[in-house]
């Protein structure tokens, strides 16, 4: 895979501060410090995000409280496009929001993240290999996916993965438990056009799917992310207030 333009730059300087980190904690991690340091470099650029993840849950919260006064516009103004839209660009101005006040934010981040997810699985950097994906944990080198170390008969490593997989799959299941299905239902308060829990609410588990595939590195992202996003995520609906 060849990376162009910007993120070249970045995803070299990216690299060089997670062999930094890996190699300042190899005395006392040893062949974890690999891993710890995607965790490190993942967490720490999470932490560089939380005013913008504050924006979005300020703007989550935002819509949650404008959803019956909206239901009420879409049930008076139903039949009329033109007012119905007048109306509700008047609502938010009014209350100095858009409907795009959460939306802006986790747009913001999705650069951010993809330029993480290229470190832990693009296999040249810059012109030379990715040192990265070489270091083990446990014996599993970061660059190798579940179905190589299968396919190679590399036992050892499936452990790994195991565990890792087991991992995600507690994180999604407590994302969609304590984050997806709390919006629905504050959502659902907003009036009949509210979306109702379905297959939907079962998008975390995709990061099981995604780590099944991807290297060992990018799972090892992939949890650290989640995490983060599930503690953060709790914590600041509970400190964020509106209105």
């Amino acid at each position: 895979m060849t990376v162009f333009g910007p993120f070249t730059a970045v995803l070299a300087a990216a690299h060089t501060l997670t062999m930094t980190v890996s190699d300042a904690l190899a005395p006392f991690l040893g062949t974890a410090s690999a891993a710890a340091a995607v965790a490190c470099l993942t967490l720490g650029v999470r932490l560089l995000l939380l005013p913008l993840s504050y924006l979005q849950v300020r703007g989550e919260k935002t819509r949650a409280r404008l959803a019956p006064r909206l239901a009420a516009l879409r049930e008076r103004h139903g039949r009329d496009p033109e007012r119905l839209v007048a109306e509700t660009r008047e609502l938010y101005a009014r209350e100095g929001t858009s409907p795009f006040a959460g939306c802006l934010p986790a747009l913001a981040q999705a650069p951010v993240f993809t330029v993480l997810y290229g470190l832990f699985t693009i296999p040249e950097i810059d012109g030379a290999a990715n040192a990265l994906l070489a270091l083990p944990l446990a014996g599993a080198p970061l660059g190798t996916t579940l179905p190589q170390a299968v396919a190679g008969g590399a036992a050892g490593s499936v452990p790994v993965f195991l565990v890792l997989l087991a991992l995600l799959a507690a994180l999604a299941w407590a994302t969609r438990r304590w984050l997806t299905l709390p919006a629905l239902v504050q959502q659902a308060s907003g009036g009949p056009q509210a979306p109702a829990p379905g297959l939907l609410t079962y998008l975390p588990f995709t990061t099981v799917l995604v780590a099944v595939f991807a290297p060992l590195a990018a799972g090892i992202y992939l949890a650290a992310s989640t995490a983060w996003t599930l503690l953060e995520r709790l914590a600041l609906r509970r400190l964020v207030r509106v209105g």
